[in-house]
């Protein structure tokens, strides 16, 4: 039976994916309040929950309803504080969770109530030699949508030792995918079966973007210009 906990929340317009680093400029007085408690131990572990807003709600507004119930924790791994009182700080993604309830009210900031979501346990064990193809399409997906999308010098290859199980997350982090796509990445609990997925649609992005001719902008942009702190 999984155990309830509670965690302090970030709603965004994106998707933290487990490995995945995302910057963050802070600038909200409730979110500025979050990171002193974070940086000052009074939330525990330096980690914090980030968890999507649907499509045309907000958490203000519709509480609960307004956000994804699979969200991804983040730990706090750097901080500068501004001369005004802003924080840029720098975020990775760590746990997966289910948003079970929200609090809007005992702290200046949301806090949910959640349980941790590890990964599927396999009805058998997973033949390594499929594992070994999945992963091998999915790195030849991810460098066709970088090669297409990036210049040189602009991403590189995950290290050859990344668990398969996190590779389609690191593989996603530093492409444009939809937050729809990303939201369906962070739920989906088969490492096998989230192979296949991230190389879908990496593929799927490469062909879209070799039909436009377009270049989008890198994801630590992405990430940061759509916080709504």
């Amino acid at each position: 039976m999984n155990t309830t906990e509670t965690l302090p929340l970030f709603p965004l317009g994106t998707v933290l994916l487990p490995g995945a680093t995302m910057p963050l400029h802070i600038f909200e007085p409730r979110y500025r309040q979050l990171t002193l408690d974070l940086v000052n131990g009074i939330v525990p572990d330096r980690e914090f929950g980030v968890v999507a807003v649907r499509e045309g709600f907000g958490p203000d507004d519709d509480g609960i309803a307004g956000l994804h119930a699979i969200g991804c924790t983040a730990h706090l791994r750097d901080v500068h504080q501004l001369p005004d009182g802003r924080f840029d700080i720098i975020t990775r993604g760590a746990r997966r969770f289910r948003l079970l309830d929200l609090d809007e009210d005992s702290k200046p900031y949301l806090v949910g109530a959640v349980e941790f979501l590890p990964d599927d346990e396999p009805a058998g064990a997973t033949p390594s030699e499929l594992t070994d193809v999945l992963a091998a399409a999915a790195r030849a997906a991810h460098r066709r949508y970088c090669r297409t999308a990036w210049k040189n010098g602009d991403w590189t290859e995950p290290e050859p030792d990344v668990e398969p199980g996190n590779l389609p997350h690191v593989l996603a982090a530093d492409c444009l995918l939809p937050v729809g796509d990303r939201q369906r990445l962070l739920e989906q609990t088969s490492p096998v079966e989230r192979l296949r997925l991230v190389r879908m649609l990496l593929a799927r992005e490469t062909g879209l973007l070799a039909q436009l001719r377009a270049v989008p902008t890198p994801i630590t942009t992405y990430a940061v210009d759509h916080s709504l702190n």
